[in-house]
């Protein structure tokens, strides 16, 4: 072997490495440019978004997966994500209670015409809400989840 792909295989096992440690960054294109996704913030967005608490909803996974509905359509899958530094940092505008971020996701079925969608994400401190698109609302809990014992 020579010094060339030594280098290269310690380059590509390093980069794998460090990148497992730290959030998945997703890098996407829209008409505007190109963009970096998370879905980790340090914060519990995922669950089901709901308006006037029932459909049109939005739900998100941890993987990155989920569905958004639109008012008077069916769930449709998606893919999503936060906008974030290429260093996977998220990016936001902190007010005084809470925080916005830019939410883009993706329609994955056989309708969808490959373009991202940008809606805001708003994180509601002191009411303990998130909201997308400012209308489909998660009520979230800042207590850990108590492990059930047998």
């Amino acid at each position: 072997m020579n010094l060339n792909k030594i280098i290269t295989i310690l380059i590509v096992t390093c980069s794998i490495s460090s990148n497992a440690q730290k959030n998945e960054i997703t890098t996407i294109e829209a008409p505007d440019g190109i963009h970096y996704l998370t879905n980790a913030i340090g914060q519990p967005i995922f669950g089901t978004y709901l308006f006037d608490g029932a459909e049109p909803i939005v739900e998100l996974a941890e993987n990155g997966t989920g569905f958004y509905q639109l008012h008077d359509q069916l769930k449709r899958p998606i893919i999503w994500g936060l906008e974030c530094s290429e260093r996977g940092i998220p990016i936001s505008n902190k007010g005084f209670d809470n925080e916005e971020y830019k939410f883009w996701y993706q329609y994955t079925d056989t309708e969808s015409d490959g373009q991202w969608n940008l809606v805001e994400f708003t994180i509601h401190f002191k009411s303990m809400k998130m909201y997308i698109q400012g209308e489909r609302l998660k009520v979230y809990s800042d207590e850990p989840k108590k492990v059930k014992r047998k």
